[in-house]
């Protein structure tokens, strides 16, 4: 009688302990990053990989992260999307533009999984959005651009005549202006945000047309490479610090740092308090940074780009402020105006000096 008390207990504790594994797991939150590039990109998908393993090491076991890199925008993001909600998935980030509609077509089949889409402005009561001023960073690119230049010629790779790419395009040429009248910006749309053989071949050509600084808006080393290869080209890495061309021809960098926000609005998941919201954050926040300037750089203007770097940052100066026209020559911002961010969220037009249209 009593080996079968016994046999009971043993019976009862594996039963309890098996209801209790999937106890245990459902309060694990689940975390889902979906990405257009390779993790190993060495920018874009690269910096919010970081943050992903970032969120890990903040709250360990408490936490299951899962990624899908390489997703096509479009219906193979809105399959990706669907199958990480069907597998359990609390809180989805989505880090393309393009994947705007697919996580809003998603997020309304799925009510109780919350999506935070990076750089778009649809949002739902499951959908906040997220971007960070990169034109802040661009801004201090212009200015170290222009003051290095020779030939006056600076190329610029952009990836898709999307606001976000524009308005860097605006703000680099806007501060290079100041310092160099004479400086001309030459523009390639490589129509990808990471294809090395293009966006190499977009940077020979820019250097064939006498460019001998590139800033580019696409995700990859391959521009770092191209001008490594023909010598003399300054370049600045992109979303990542890209600090393997440092001192040359890589000077400085736009580094994109999510990891602060993907820990709070992880946080915010797991204790109940996330809502859906729209964040933009520039240097001041921490969420734009500018890599570090190398010696290749003359001190005058490293100091200078330093010196704009910590205006932005506490807010004494707006990298699109007047007397600016647009590029037919009409007015656009007074004397000391400063550009909204309304405008700025949705700008599709080029300032005035800027040579070319933006393609449709």
């Amino acid at each position: 009688m009593k080996r079968r008390n016994l046999l009971a207990s043993g019976v009862a504790a594996a039963a309890l302990a098996t209801m209790g594994l999937p106890a245990l797991a459902q309060n694990k939150t689940k975390v889902g990053f979906v990405y257009v590039g390779p993790v190993g990109d060495g920018g874009w998908t690269y910096e919010h990989d970081q943050a992903r393993q970032a969120v890990e090491a903040e709250f360990g076991d408490a936490v299951e992260t899962v990624f899908v890199e390489s997703v096509p925008e479009g219906p193979d993001a809105e399959r990706v999307m669907t199958q990480m909600a069907l597998d359990g998935a609390d809180l989805i980030f989505t880090t393309s533009f393009g994947y705007m509609d697919p996580t809003i077509n998603v997020a309304a089949k799925f009510p109780d999984v919350k999506f935070e889409h990076a750089t778009g402005y649809k949002q739902a009561d499951n959908v906040s959005v997220y971007s960070a001023r990169f034109y802040e960073g661009r801004a201090v690119q212009g200015y170290i651009a222009g003051s290095m230049t020779k030939s006056n010629i600076i190329g610029y790779i952009g990836s898709f005549p999307i606001p976000e790419v524009i308005r860097g395009i605006n703000a680099a040429y806007i501060q290079a202006k100041k310092v160099n009248p004479d400086v001309e910006f030459k523009i390639v749309w490589a129509y990808t945000w990471f294809d090395p053989a293009k966006e190499a071949e977009a940077a020979t050509v820019l250097i064939e047309q006498g460019a001998d600084v590139i800033l580019q808006h696409t995700d990859s080393t391959a521009p770092q490479a191209a001008a490594q290869a023909a010598g003399n080209v300054i370049t600045f890495g992109q979303a990542s610090d890209m600090a393997e061309f440092a001192p040359m021809p890589r000077v400085s960098s736009i580094i994109d740092n999510w990891a602060p926000y993907y820990i709070a609005r992880t946080k915010a998941v797991m204790d109940g308090t996330w809502t859906s919201t729209s964040t933009w954050d520039g240097i001041g926040a921490g969420m734009v940074g500018i890599g570090e300037i190398s010696d290749a750089v003359p001190a005058e203007v490293k100091a200078g780009a330093e010196a704009m770097r910590d205006a932005i940052a506490a807010g004494e100066m707006h990298p699109f402020t007047g007397p600016l026209n647009k590029q037919d020559g009409s007015a656009w911002l007074a004397d000391g105006e400063t550009a909204d961010d309304g405008t700025l969220a949705g700008l599709n037009f080029y300032v005035e000096g800027i040579v070319g249209d933006i393609p449709q």
